[in-house]
C-alpha cells in the first residue's frame, strides 16, 4: 500500500495483494489476488465432514483466481462442489455451480493468507470440541441460509 496526497488530502491507495500457495504435494498450485483479506470458517455438516473441522476459506478476488495443475471436483449438494487434488487430496475450494464461484481453501496459503478471521457460518453446529476465538461475525444456520439466499444483509 501506498500514500498519495493532493492539495494536501492524503489517502491510501489499496493495491490488490498476490498470494500463491499449493496442494499438499505441490501438484496444484493456486495463485489469487485480495483486495479485501479475509478468512471465513463454516460449521455446516459438510464442511466439517470433508476436512475433520471447519472449513476456512480465503476471500480472494474472483476474476483473479488461477489453478494450474490437475484437479477433481465432487458435486457434493444441488448447488455445491468441492474441489480436490486428486494425487493428495488437499482440500482446494468449495464452489457454487451457479456462478463457477471459488472459495479456495485457506490452507494451500501460507499463513492463511495472512488474512484475519472475520465470519464463522452455521455456529450453531459448531462441535463441542471447540470454539474460535475473537470478534469475528458469526451467523447461525438461519442467518447464514439467510444471507445465501439473499434475505440478510452480510
Amino acid at each position: 500500500m501506498g500514500q498519495q496526497s493532493c492539495l494536501g488530502m492524503k489517502w491510501k491507495l489499496t493495491m490488490p495483494e498476490d498470494i500463491k500457495g499449493q496442494c499438499l504435494c505441490g501438484a496444484v498450485q493456486v495463485q489469487a489476488a485480495l483486495s479485501k483479506p479475509m478468512l471465513r470458517a463454516c460449521h455446516c455438516d459438510m464442511c466439517r465432514q470433508h476436512t475433520s473441522g471447519a472449513f476456512f476459506s480465503i476471500a480472494a478476488d474472483p476474476d483473479s483466481i488461477v489453478v494450474e495443475g490437475p484437479t477433481q471436483s465432487y458435486r457434493s449438494s444441488e448447488w455445491a462442489e468441492r474441489g480436490f487434488c486428486p494425487t493428495c487430496g488437499s482440500t482446494l475450494w468449495y464452489g457454487t455451480v451457479h456462478d463457477g464461484a471459488r472459495n479456495l481453501s485457506a490452507g494451500l496459503f501460507q499463513n492463511a493468507g495472512g488474512a484475519p478471521l472475520k465470519l464463522e457460518f452455521f455456529v450453531d453446529k459448531c462441535p463441542q470440541g471447540y470454539a474460535l476465538a475473537g470478534d469475528q461475525k458469526k451467523l447461525t444456520s438461519q442467518e447464514t441460509i439467510a444471507l445465501f439466499s439473499g434475505g440478510a444483509d452480510g
